[in-house]
């Protein structure tokens, strides 16, 4: 239950907009006038100062803001065995934009040869300093929903069971690593399972040839092989969203086709469910969370920089009492603050006091984080 272990009462997604000189130095070791020495230094140098922000406002858990990232994605992914990312004619279309044109593809038998990814979640641990460590990484679905089969070497996997047999397997020996590595709250970035409930995105799905039934299915089994054999005490938490770019978004929907399986279905120990406007629907689909389980209640905006009232987080979550049990229930901000690292469109000012908003509301509500 929330106050004890992972998700905490009051939680957060995992990114953070980027410091101005970091983004510099990033771009500098793009351009070749950097050393990777030097900007590893500069992340190490920022990581630790975000990382003592997050506990100075009263987090529990701590991320490394994902600093060390372009994409909340295509950085993980890309490093699997078997899995290419290239520069494409367009990027990921948002309602209103869209990001720098690149994409994934699978060219081989996909395998986990070890990750970067765990180095850098062992510096936060290294530096956590009493919080809990938190490790994010993209829903295996994402390497799927991206491109389908058009995406994977028709030669490697003539049928698409063994891409998604390979794929769970990787995901697994990754989540292994991890938890050989002290971390014991993983999350899951799962934006697809949200997109299925959009009937625009299931129209695009089709439109490009991919069999829509039964694919919500998949996804659960996929993210089950890869949480598989997790020690006992590792927390992992799924993230949905539907969209997240400069604070745009792609999709809509409520969660009502999905929630069966997601809750009941899928063998995670919590849900950060974004739940800040209209896109998101009512929270109805929280009457199938089983006991053992946490929704963390996405109701602050990441996208805007406008501070909601508390008043108002109470009255939200009053009502998500209506269908769940308010001891497994939680506050966040409903995605991250930068899933790439241009960042939304609000201040830096504004993120923390949107993230110290929810410590002070959880205090209020539960007597404790």
């Amino acid at each position: 239950m929330p106050g004890t272990k992972p998700p905490f009462r009051a939680d957060h997604v995992g990114s953070l907009l980027r410091p101005i000189p970091l983004r510099e130095a990033r771009a500098a070791r793009a351009a070749g006038t950097l050393s990777a020495e030097a900007l590893r230094e500069t992340e190490d140098r920022f990581i630790r100062e975000v990382i003592a922000q997050q506990k100075a406002i009263g987090l529990k858990a701590v991320t490394d803001g994902e600093y060390r990232r372009a994409f909340w994605h295509f950085d993980f992914l890309a490093r699997l065995g078997g899995v290419e990312m290239y520069e494409s004619d367009q990027g990921i279309q948002f309602k209103g934009g869209q990001t720098k044109a690149y994409g994934l593809k699978v060219t081989g038998r996909i395998h986990y040869d070890g990750h970067p990814f765990v180095r850098d979640f062992a510096f936060v641990r290294d530096n956590a300093q009493g919080a809990v460590p938190k490790i994010t990484i993209p829903s295996p679905s994402v390497l799927h929903f991206r491109g389908g089969r058009r995406a994977v070497d028709t030669h490697t996997y003539p049928e698409m069971d063994g891409f998604f047999a390979d794929l769970g397997d990787a995901y697994r020996a990754a989540v292994q690593d991890f938890a050989g590595a002290g971390c014991r709250y993983l999350q899951l970035d799962e934006v697809n399972i949200a997109y299925l409930c959009d009937p625009e995105q299931i129209a695009g799905l089709k439109a490009r040839g991919e069999e829509t039934d039964g694919l919500l299915q998949k996804y659960a089994g996929l993210i089950n092989r890869a949480v598989d054999g997790r020690p006992s005490d590792m927390v992992v938490s799924m993230h949905l969203c539907r969209g997240n770019f400069r604070s745009m978004h792609i999709a809509s929907g409520g969660y009502d086709p999905v929630a069966e399986v997601l809750f009941n279905g899928i063998n995670v120990d919590a849900y950060f469910m974004e739940y800040d406007d209209e896109r998101s629907g009512s929270f109805a689909p929280l009457r199938f969370l089983p006991k053992g389980k946490t929704v963390v209640l996405g109701i602050v905006t990441s996208k805007r920089g406008e501070l909601e009232s508390k008043d108002m987080l109470k009255r939200r979550i009053e009502e998500a009492a209506k269908y769940a049990p308010l001891d497994q229930l939680a506050i966040s901000p409903q995605c991250g603050f930068a899933s790439t690292e241009e960042g939304n469109v609000l201040t830096v000012e504004e993120q923390w006091a949107k993230l110290r908003n929810c410590v002070e509301v959880a205090q209020e509500v539960w007597g404790s984080l």
